[in-house]
């Protein structure tokens, strides 16, 4: 680190060439940042989601084993759980090692957005859906669900952009996302390192900028007006 910092006491900005040069090689880091960040947030989701009813409905013999596996990863630093992925689980692929690393991770953590946002609704939806018929089953899934998913966008979108920034994590376990390909190539050229991080830094700006505008729409699209479903 002393090392790292010493380079960026003695850098001087301009050899922004060298940056362009090696557009090609940071766009591939990005494109790979891109699919890590959405497989592991499709994994957290298909996994969460799931774990977060069986919190909320599910008897305790069921539901005490999501609790624990929840806590443990919550409580484990992210680094440690890509390590373990990569190192331990026989997977062969930093590829296929970071998007279980970061999924599981998420996971955990969409259990807790989807449990809230369950609990959330009120008793009397599902007391008015059992009164016109309909079993506990149907009136989760066509009544108590759909409002949950609408309430927890904003949580979601918090999250997703956490995942998005843990992904260049995964430069620990060897995967050239864009964290690991700009440090590929300050080391090549060690005159160019704040050229290369302000400009990998401007990316990660601009992708969780977008990204959040993004979800910022699909939040105001689904908001449910204040008083709706008490």
């Amino acid at each position: 680190m002393n090392g790292l910092f010493g380079v960026l006491a003695q850098a001087q900005i301009g050899d922004w060439g060298f940056v362009l040069q090696n557009w090609d090689y940071l766009a591939g880091g990005l494109w790979l940042t891109v699919q890590l960040t959405l497989l592991s947030i499709v994994l957290g989701f298909v996994v969460g989601f799931p774990a977060g009813a069986v919190e909320v409905y599910g008897n305790k013999y069921a539901a005490t084993p999501v609790k624990v596996a929840g806590t443990v990863l919550r409580g484990t630093p992210l680094l440690v759980i890509l390590i373990f992925a990569y190192f331990v689980a026989p997977i062969g692929s930093a590829f296929l090692a970071a998007i279980l690393g970061l999924g599981l991770r998420s996971a955990a953590y969409q259990t807790q957005i989807f449990r809230g946002s369950l609990q959330s609704v009120g008793e009397g939806q599902m007391n008015a859906a059992r009164a016109i018929g309909m079993t506990k089953l149907e009136a989760i899934y066509h009544v108590v669900v759909p409002q949950a998913l609408r309430r927890s966008v904003p949580s979601f979108q918090n999250e997703f952009t956490i995942v998005l920034k843990d992904t260049s994590l995964a430069f620990a376990i060897g995967f050239a996302e864009l964290l690991t390909r700009s440090y590929d190539l300050f080391v090549q050229r060690t005159t160019a390192v704040l050229e290369v991080i302000l400009f990998v830094s401007a990316i990660y700006f601009v992708l969780t900028f977008t990204t959040n505008r993004a979800l910022d729409r699909l939040s105001d699209r689904y908001e449910i007006p204040s008083g709706e479903s008490q």
